[in-house]
């Protein structure tokens, strides 16, 4: 496949002197704060198709934002251009831009007490040594595994093998300057099987920051064969009202919806259906949210967030009751509340779950839906009403019974979320919401 290809990132000291020169440009052009953010990515993604190479992207992506306040008005700008006069330029652009805006008495800086003094080991930098013709070949091994498992399976869409490595560096007029680099891989695999006329596509992938704890590429590749295989035969049913159990992968976004909820940007637009409800009684009292910034190898661990703030251990949810919000300094401010370190998001929540997995958590459910598949996006984040596309069994007497596809499932979910049985210890650890199999008691299934 050529000849090896070396893919180093910048060092944080580079992007250091970068940011150090950009925040030197605004304070001498009078600006009364300054912030800087500079990264650099590189990554190799390669996808095999039909037993051959079908795509082979490189990326070597970096850019450099600054965003200044003058009179408590804003300006940023940004550019991928690391020369000195490119940076000199933006910062210039961003000057222009603020005198451009209206005064927001919001803006600024969070507060210089706030920021992180040190910065933890979370062991998020694991690089992977992969070359082009590995991936390649890794990519088809995958991809054979698959294909391989059932004669049923007649089509691929592929499986890809990728790896990034990037750096990220944050500084602002306060003095403060933070950076890390943290990588991530990944290998998937899509397929597709027939019978009867009737086709069917499903994948399954392993995400990790390092790759030793990926899934072996013929786990991948066989596992995906094993979820399109089993919805082969999948049938319309009846329109019901019955329990609805969302596997892992399902059950993170499930909560990930009053997590977006209880932002400080939708409290404060009031566009949240749980608005102004610290305090409440949001989920059943077995229920806790904890966020856990400082995981290692965590997928969404972060020593400070894009402001500078140092992070920190919290409770979100405890039992049941929402306990605060997710803040920025900006969205704070205009709640006359302080920032929770969430600029940028939450770091790693962690659902605990009740010492069962899905198996369990599918024989206690008795008869219902169990949802391995959601299309579409109908949340409404104001009314909280809930109504996606489903895909998965259905179950009788705690056992899998046939594949259903064609309906939908709906409800509102502040009820939903009362309404939350069961929560498994099987969390999914490939996103920043680690939560297991959710059992919720009753939603209107809509089908025939």
């Amino acid at each position: 496949m050529g000849q090896a290809v070396t893919r180093t990132a910048m060092g944080k000291d580079e992007l250091g002197r970068l940011i150090e020169l950009a925040l030197g440009e605004a304070k001498r052009l009078g600006v009364d704060q300054a912030e800087v953010s500079a990264s650099h990515d590189i990554g190799l993604s390669a996808t095999a198709r039909k037993g051959d190479v079908e795509n082979l992207e490189y990326t070597n992506d970096r850019g450099i934002g600054v965003t200044v306040y003058k009179d408590s008005c804003k300006g940023s700008a940004s550019t991928s251009d690391f020369s000195k006069d490119a940076i000199l330029e933006a910062v210039g652009k961003a000057c222009t831009f603020a005198t451009l805006t209206a005064p927001d008495e919001y803006a600024g800086l969070a507060d210089a007490e706030l920021m992180c003094t040190s910065e933890p080991e979370l062991d998020l930098d694991h690089p992977w040594s992969l070359e082009a013709d590995e991936a390649v070949a890794l990519a088809i091994e995958t991809e054979a595994a698959a294909m391989q498992f059932d004669k049923r399976i007649s089509n691929s869409e592929g499986a890809t093998v990728s790896t990034n490595r990037g750096i990220h560096a944050y500084g602002n007029t306060h003095g403060f300057f933070g950076g890390h680099t943290r990588t991530s891989h990944s290998i998937m695999a899509i397929v597709l099987a027939e019978a009867d006329g009737v086709m069917q596509r499903d994948y399954h992938y392993s995400a990790a920051r390092d790759p030793g704890d990926l899934e072996a590429a013929v786990d991948v590749g066989q596992a995906a064969a094993a979820r399109v295989i089993a919805r082969l035969g999948a049938r319309k049913i009846k329109t019901t009202r019955a329990p609805v159990l969302f596997v892992p992968e399902l059950a993170r976004g499930f909560v990930g919806h009053a997590i977006r909820a209880v932002s400080g940007g939708a409290q404060y637009r009031r566009s949240s259906f749980l608005l102004g409800a610290a305090g409440e009684q949001i989920f059943p009292d077995f229920v806790n949210i904890l966020e856990r910034p400082h995981i290692q190898k965590g997928m969404a661990s972060a020593a400070f967030d894009s402001e500078g703030v140092a992070t920190y251990d919290r409770d979100i949810v405890t039992d049941g009751v929402l306990q605060g919000y997710i803040l920025s300094s900006y969205s704070a401010r205009r709640l006359g509340l302080t920032t929770t370190a969430n600029a940028g998001g939450a770091q790693n929540l962690v659902v605990p779950g009740g010492g069962k997995d899905l198996a369990e958590l599918t024989r206690d459910m008795g008869t219902g839906l169990l949802v391995e598949e959601l299309i579409g996006h109908g949340v409404n984040a104001v009314t909280g009403d809930y109504s996606r596309g489903a895909v998965g069994h259905w179950v009788e007497n705690g056992e899998i019974q046939y594949p259903v596809h064609e309906v939908t499932i709906a409800g509102n979910l502040k009820s939903l979320y009362q309404g939350i049985a069961a929560i498994g210890d099987d969390q999914d650890l490939r996103g920043g919401i680690r939560c297991g199999s959710l059992l919720v008691d009753e939603m209107t299934i809509a089908g025939t």
